[in-house]
């Protein structure tokens, strides 16, 4: 997308802008000449995380635009204000707020300890009302006021909360604010959206959570920057409490071809897909009818299950199990309901019905359609997880290197 100078002069105010997403966001403005603060933790440089607010602060200066770094953790009320004050100290005031700080955790309820369920929601939901309460004295006084959330589309498919619900909680407290903050503040001017990516996108988060393969299969943050630059140069009584896709804001600016924002170019049609959405086309599922038939018995004919884990019983070897090192539970639901382990860890690797003679690093609950999908190579597992198809509980990386085993015994089973 190109820039149009739309955003000249105007005064950002964006969380997480010190590295990813936030950062992309801010180097797009920057090109029109806006000024960024530079909300974020990071002042000195993290041990596995690029950037810090002062790195990202002299990007955002060769853009074109200016930058103030400030350091800023969303869940202190202290240093939002003195940061907000500061800001319109430096700039005049604030014309654009960004909430694109952060939290995550993949963990399901038993999983999931207070301490990180507290940090997800005082950051993601705590934080972002926050943030839009301070900076909303400043907004008032703007000609040209947004607040852009990057948060999920809402919707109350069980499949999105139940393999984490703290974490989908947290995220839908941030649009929850979209949706109530564009009704209060409508009368003011004041445009209030949410944004959320169609497919993964390439950041050092998810590069932590999925692995470092996980460029294979994401877009550049660029594609979110375009798609937030699309909505926020747009004047704010156009468009308020709408939940906006990147790849639908980019096509409806005239943008369709999106090559290009694919990391691997080779791979542009085999991306995942992020959660809370569903694949683009993909027909609108009716979860009860789905779950009736999932619950259905076998009719006739052999069961498929322990045909495939005797052939995989048989290609086991001690390389497979040096290179996985992980034992794996299946909790199968559907046509052939059951319990299944995998032992890549102990002696030769073990296969079989019933609960691991170990203890799993990692549990893995799917209907037993997509777990044949799965293993013949028409389901991945990462996106399978992030559509809601695969549970995961225990160490998700290792969950993940059943990606490479399946791969590697595909042209075998």
């Amino acid at each position: 997308m190109i820039n149009t100078g739309k955003l000249a002069g105007r005064t950002l105010f964006i969380t997480g802008a010190s590295r990813g997403i936030g950062k992309e966001i801010a180097l797009k403005a920057a090109r029109d000449g806006a000024n960024i603060v530079v909300a974020a933790k990071t002042a000195e440089p993290h041990p596995k995380l690029p950037g810090t607010i002062y790195s990202a602060a002299e990007e955002i200066e060769k853009a074109g635009g200016k930058a103030y770094p400030c350091v800023v953790d969303v869940r202190d009320e202290q240093q939002v204000r003195s940061a907000v004050e500061a800001a319109v100290a430096k700039f005049g005031g604030i014309d654009i707020v960004v909430n694109n700080a952060s939290a995550i955790s993949l963990t399901n309820t038993p999983d999931t300890d207070m301490k990180r369920y507290d940090l997800m929601h005082n950051i993601n939901t705590r934080g972002t009302f926050l943030v839009s309460k301070v900076c909303l004295p400043y907004l008032k006084k703007s000609n040209h006021a947004h607040i852009l959330n990057i948060s999920p589309p809402l919707s109350m498919k069980a499949k999105w909360f139940g393999p984490h619900v703290a974490y989908t909680m947290a995220k839908y407290g941030m649009s929850m604010c979209v949706l109530g903050m564009a009704a209060e503040f409508k009368d003011q001017g004041i445009s209030v959206n949410a944004l959320w990516p169609r497919t993964a996108i390439h950041t050092a988060a998810i590069e932590m959570l999925t692995g470092p393969d996980s460029a294979q299969w994401s877009r550049k943050p660029e594609i979110m920057a375009d798609a937030a630059y699309a909505i926020l140069t747009r004047e704010p009584r156009q468009s308020t409490g709408q939940f906006f896709v990147d790849d639908e804001v980019l096509e409806s600016a005239g943008i369709t071809d999106l090559t290009d924002y694919a990391c691997i170019r080779e791979n542009a049609d085999k991306l995942m897909v992020d959660f809370f959405v569903e694949e683009k086309g993909a027909p609108v599922e009716n979860e009860a009818a789905a779950g009736d038939a999932a619950a259905a018995p076998a009719s006739g004919g052999d069961a498929k299950i322990p045909q495939l884990f005797r052939k995989i019983e048989s290609l086991l070897s001690p390389e497979i199990v040096s290179k996985t090192q992980a034992v794996f539970q299946f909790n199968i639901s559907g046509a052939e309901q059951g319990t299944w382990f995998l032992d890549l860890k102990n002696g030769s690797g073990s296969c079989g019905a019933g609960t691991p003679p170990a203890v799993p690093d990692a549990t893995l609950t799917m209907n037993s359609n997509n777990f044949f999908d799965m293993f013949s190579g028409k389901l991945k597992a990462a996106p399978a997880y992030m559509t809601g198809k695969l549970k995961i509980s225990g160490d998700f990386q290792k969950a993940l290197k059943l990606e490479k085993l399946m791969k590697a015994l595909k042209s075998k089973l």
